[in-house]
């Protein structure tokens, strides 16, 4: 948010690293939490099987880990961490039991699905369900409609910070389009920011008015960061054995919660083919940023000398408003190529640059383009939206859009206060409710341009739910009519918007449902930094909400 790097405070945040040092001491390890194999992060060969319906069990408790050395409580699924890999096809049914063994309510977001026909299983607590109670179960029952690609499930609030996370995976029915070439093998790659504490010892003091280290605002600097649930200590990190001469599909996801960062492969060039969920035509790229919720498909082509390499995922600190002493922000795997027999261990601390790539740029979201050119129609509707960091009504500081801070309801949910007023829920256009809410409503199918400005000084991964949209401009300073580009522009759902900025997105409003659009960063969604969208209400009065779901509110 507010980029404050002051020596001064570095006692003070040496004092607040002992108290977490201290609030880390070890638990009695009923629940020991063991870190995965890396081969269960490469895929199954499900693709091309008739459809079918997939059903998993979720059991949500809370256990004693340490990912990275350091132990520490985590809110975590099935005893695992990342969660389970769900890995589907495109055509199938997807059924998830999700029991919440926890003392407070929670619930499952299935990111980037477009929930056509089921906007209730989207799993946002106050907005399509009131949340799962403890010791109750919920039943996720959908399909995935025109959506496939790489994305994940996780729980929302600030809950998945403390690890309710993990990939799913959608394979497309159509054979993907020629210029996406034919890979040996698919490998996933959860990349994310690691804290000590749970997220709740936190974000009392994120948003009070003294802040974090007396910095109102300041968002809690991560301790470290993990691959696929494993951090670098006494010689542990994420190892991946690969063939020589192979060609690999590695599904990057940013399960994190606040910093961008920066994934690659020393002496590898690296070919994006996907972009959340779009197919684009290749890029070769040294690296790529990705902000919290992104994905990024890479081809990686194992064609170097045999010997191993570092796979690196590098935190974004120019983000962070004040010193961690001792923080790890280099987070580094291994690829090791199968006739290469020497071993090897991952150190602590890693302060060497890497080789690089120096004639191959980094990834460029504005010069990639769909594979399967798509020109989106002109829009009908335009809405402008502007958001920034304000002391609320207490001192602390808050997230507004367009002056509005969201609060979640409580006891109910949006979606069954659009059933029972669907016509007066909230007039046409932009509209407050209740002082705390931001609604976009339409009535009727349109074409709707989003016009964003970020007021702040720092960047922020905004997510659109139940919806892909296209990026038809994007530029320094704030919107004033430039002019926007409908050639072929990249589609997808979740975009960084760089500090003081603006972007331009358009999507067609024809999936009825109440779509959250939020910043992705978790203490800014905690903050307050959420809108919805309410697309032809008259439709979802027909919807046959789950008896489940609306019990959920009398618990």
């Amino acid at each position: 948010m507010r980029r404050i790097t002051q020596l001064f405070y570095l006692f003070l945040s040496t004092q607040l690293r002992s108290v977490q040092a201290q609030a880390s001491t070890p638990q009695p390890d009923t629940l020991s939490l063991q870190p995965q194999d890396p081969s269960a992060f490469f895929l199954s060969e499900i693709q091309g099987q008739p459809p079918q319906t997939r059903t998993f069990n979720f059991d949500i408790t809370e256990v004693n880990g340490a990912p990275d050395g350091v132990k520490r409580t985590m809110l975590v699924v099935n005893k695992m961490f990342p969660g389970p890999t769900i890995e589907v096809n495109q055509a199938d049914r997807l059924v998830v039991n999700v029991h919440n063994g926890l003392t407070n309510k929670t619930s499952i977001h299935w990111h980037g699905l477009f929930q056509n026909g089921t906007a209730f299983f989207d799993g946002v607590s106050g907005i399509s369900e009131c949340g799962i109670p403890p010791g109750e179960t919920l039943t996720y029952n959908f399909t995935f409609g025109e959506f496939s690609g790489t994305t994940w499930w996780h729980a929302l609030s600030t809950e998945y910070t403390d690890g309710i996370t993990g990939a799913l995976i959608v394979h497309a029915t159509a054979p993907n389009p020629p210029s996406t070439p034919k890979y040996d093998a698919e490998l996933v790659l959860q990349l994310s920011d690691w804290y000590h504490l749970l997220s709740a010892s936190y974000l009392p003091q994120f948003l009070s008015a003294e802040g974090i280290m007396g910095l109102p605002g300041a968002e809690p600097v991560p301790d470290t960061g993990l691959i696929n649930g494993i951090g670098q200590y006494h010689g542990k990190g994420s190892f991946f054995t690969v063939g020589f001469q192979h060609l690999y599909r590695l599904r990057l996801i940013h399960t994190g919660s606040f910093p961008s960062l920066r994934f690659s492969i020393d002496s590898h060039v690296l070919t994006v083919i996907e972009v959340d969920g779009t197919i684009v035509q290749p890029m070769q790229i040294a690296g790529v940023q990705l902000g919290v919720a992104q994905r990024i498909s890479v081809l990686l082509t194992t064609n170097q000398k045999p010997n191993v390499y570092w796979m690196r995922s590098e935190l974004d600190t120019a983000m962070y408003n004040y010193v961690n002493p001792g923080q790890v922000t280099d987070i580094r795997g291994v690829i090791r190529y199968s006739n290469f027999k020497s071993n090897v261990t991952v150190p602590v601390n890693t302060t060497d640059p890497g080789p690089g790539n120096p004639k191959v740029p980094d990834f460029s979201e504005a010069a990639a383009r769909p594979a399967i050119a798509v020109n989106p129609p002109a829009s009908t509707k335009q809405y402008d939206l502007s958001f920034i960091f304000n002391p609320g009504p207490t001192g602390g500081v808050l997230a507004f859009i367009n002056n509005i801070s969201w609060v979640p309801l409580t006891n109910t949910f949006t979606m069954t206060e659009v059933q029972a007023a669907p016509i007066t829920f909230a007039p046409e256009g932009l509209q407050t409710l209740n002082q705390n809410t931001l609604v976009l409503t339409e009535m009727n199918l349109q074409t709707i341009d989003l016009r964003v400005n970020n007021l702040d000084n720092g960047p922020h991964p905004f997510h659109l739910h139940g919806n892909k949209f296209w990026i038809v401009g994007e530029g320094a300073g704030t919107y004033t009519n430039q002019k926007l580009n409908s050639n072929n522009p990249l589609s997808r759902d979740t975009i960084i918007i760089p500090a003081s900025s603006w972007v331009v997105l358009r999507f067609i409003g024809d999936n009825a449902g109440i779509w959250a659009f939020h910043c992705h960063i978790a203490w800014h969604m905690a903050s307050g930094l959420l809108m919805q969208i309410v697309i032809q209400p008259s439709k979802i009065a027909a919807a046959a909400i789950p008896g489940a779901i609306t019990q959920q509110c009398a618990s």
